[in-house]
């Protein structure tokens, strides 16, 4: 059959035309294999090994993918590694360029029937950008991923989990035109059992006052009974005057891809809740919009009806709301999600904290394989725009093995509102007694 390929019968337009067929669909299923039966055999030796080459990597890639995902993806986490793959992948992508060009010239179109030569040449197209093309968007991937490991995580070792678990500050930072500096409007903790992936969310208002901090840390040293400003002293009010009045106190933060704002915020949440907070992640909410969008969306159901829009005027007058949510199932993009999040219109900052934990849990419900891997670049350009963390890349495979598990288990959730918490005169040892049982139910047992 070869010899026949090689040096057909060009005045038999039958064969010509099965010939080109079949030229076609070797390059496409075996990319090589064309030029080795029909054209340059050098040429097509080379592009068959490398086709080989690239086979036998899809398939290691695969098993570990199934049989060793930690691995797997602590090799993606290395950047280096990102860089090899990117020039794999661009020199496959002009590799098969070269070769679906090349079996285009062996077809001869010109002595195929007329009729199909449209057909034959179309194929070529898909198989080009088919194979080329996936080849330069893995490649493209590869280089955004880097962009957002680089940008968004920090270098250093693994930690061991503190008491059997991951606490991790979950911060949504909003910088308005009407504030000084930016003010975390979401304070939350997901505490992740180590073992078993169980996900424990808590929810701080940020309305909350007389804020402790544990002994030893900085804040302790200039307030040591707490955080007392001569008013209202709210929690959230702590991220700015890190930045501008205690900075000093965290002169490592932004080597530690941290910053005083938010070291103030982890010494003030650690007082509140009693444990130890090794990482924290901080997204900021005028971004937020743009990360829900790159991932398609997101679903929620309104149980009842929300209204939304400015409560006042410039003039302090009361104004209707500008609409409202009626009960139902939404398909949000980013804008609606984020003003669904905040809405406070005739409300309360609690009824808030619930709508935002509906969109943190719808987020990650959509967060899935198949969405970022459809997304990938979309998510990694939003997401180095409006998230920052402390989190290290090297536990990034460990966080994934983990997510895993959680998406098994419900997540427990608990918030320090009314009537359980007063935040103006809160009780924090009956807090810290909270937290402890709510963490560790095995060990707030009594003995029998």
């Amino acid at each position: 059959m070869a010899s026949v390929l090689r040096d057909p019968d060009r005045s038999d337009t039958a064969f010509m035309t099965k010939r080109a067929w079949w030229l076609v669909a070797l390059n496409l299923l075996v990319p090589g294999s064309a030029q080795v039966l029909a054209g340059n055999r050098r040429l097509g030796r080379f592009g068959l090994s490398a086709t080989i080459v690239f086979w036998v990597l899809a398939v290691v890639l695969v098993l570990m993918a199934v049989f060793a995902r930690g691995v797997l993806i602590t090799l993606a986490t290395e950047t280096w590694l990102l860089a090899v793959a990117i020039l794999a992948l661009l020199f496959y992508a002009v590799l098969w360029v070269v070769l679906t060009l090349d079996t285009l010239r062996l077809v001869r179109l010109i002595r195929v029937a007329p009729a199909a030569r449209a057909f034959v040449a179309g194929l070529s197209v898909i198989a080009l950008a088919g194979v080329s093309g996936t080849a330069a968007y893995g490649a493209v991937s590869a280089g955004a991923g880097i962009d957002l490991l680089d940008t968004v995580f920090a270098q250093g070792p693994s930690q061991p989990p503190v008491d059997g678990r991951y606490n991790i500050l979950l911060l949504g930072g909003d910088a308005g035109p009407d504030r000084q500096g930016m003010r975390p409007d979401s304070i939350s903790v997901a505490s992740v059992d180590a073992t078993t992936g169980q996900v424990t969310l808590i929810g701080i208002p940020r309305n909350l006052e007389h804020v402790p901090f544990v002994e030893g840390s900085p804040l302790y040293q200039v307030m040591p009974n707490g955080y007392d400003c001569g008013s209202k002293c709210l929690i959230d009010y702590l991220y700015t005057y890190g930045e501008l009045d205690w900075a000093y106190l965290y002169p490592d933060a932004e080597a530690n891809n941290s910053n005083p704002g938010v070291e103030a915020m982890r010494d003030a949440v650690e007082g509140v809740l009693g444990i130890t907070i090794p990482y924290y992640v901080l997204i900021d909410m005028q971004g937020f919009a743009d990360l829900i969008d790159a991932m398609g969306g997101i679903d929620i159901t309104v149980s009842e009806r929300v209204a939304y829009g400015a409560n006042e005027d410039l003039d302090g007058n009361s104004v209707p709301p500008a609409g409202y949510f009626e009960p139902g199932d939404y398909h949000m993009d980013g804008g609606t999600a984020l003003t669904y999040a905040r809405t406070r219109y005739g409300t309360t900052d609690y009824q808030r904290m619930q709508h935002q934990r509906q969109v943190q849990q719808a987020m990650l419900d959509q967060f899935t394989p198949a969405t970022v891997l459809t997304h990938f670049i979309a998510i990694s350009a939003a997401g180095k725009q409006v998230v920052r963390t402390d989190i290290p890349k090297q536990m990034l495979s460990y966080f994934v093995d983990l997510a895993g598990k959680s998406k098994a288990q419900p997540i427990v959730t608990h918030d320090l509102v009314p009537p359980e918490v007063d935040p103006s005169a809160p009780d924090y040892d009956a807090i810290h007694a909270t937290i402890d049982a709510l963490l560790h139910p095995a060990s707030a047992e009594p003995a029998p």
